[in-house]
């Protein structure tokens, strides 16, 4: 079993490099690391460390991979209360709906009960050339905050 599920959600790509870099930041420190790029809840156990990486789409929403994710959370409201996660959102500030894909994830998560860990990153794709060297910085200082607890 996973230590640590990172969950992504991507239109052209960008999210799923993230997840993917990461998880190996994640590997290197000891994590057992399952990704799933555009999950559904039934893959998804109701307790555990889970990492969200998403992009935002159109006019604010979500990636359509991370849709029936949304859906299902929704419409079935699980409890959540068994686990803790992480979040980061990459977009454009030249949009006034920056990162608000992961603003609806992190809200509905924290309705259902989840807790995060750590603040959410949000990485501007406008500003940031190389958008995993952030998250790198990022994930060092969210494992520190992991391994506190």
């Amino acid at each position: 079993m996973a230590d640590i599920t990172i969950i992504s959600g991507s239109t052209l790509g960008s999210a799923e490099y993230i997840a993917e870099h990461v998880a190996v930041v994640l590997e290197q420190q000891g994590f057992a690391i399952q990704i799933l790029h555009g999950a559904k809840l039934t893959e998804l156990s109701a307790k555990g460390l889970w990492l969200l990486v998403t992009s935002t789409h159109g006019s604010g929403q979500l990636p359509e991979n991370l849709h029936p994710l949304l859906y299902a959370l929704t419409a079935e409201e699980p409890s959540l209360s068994e686990v803790t996660f992480g979040a980061i959102g990459i977009g454009s500030s030249e949009y006034d709906t920056f990162c608000n894909a992961i603003d609806i994830l992190n809200q509905k998560l924290i309705a259902l009960g989840a807790k995060r860990i750590g603040e959410v990153l949000k990485i501007d794709i406008a500003q940031q050339k190389i958008p995993e060297d952030l998250a790198e910085i990022w994930i060092t200082e969210w494992i520190a905050q992991i391994k506190t607890r």
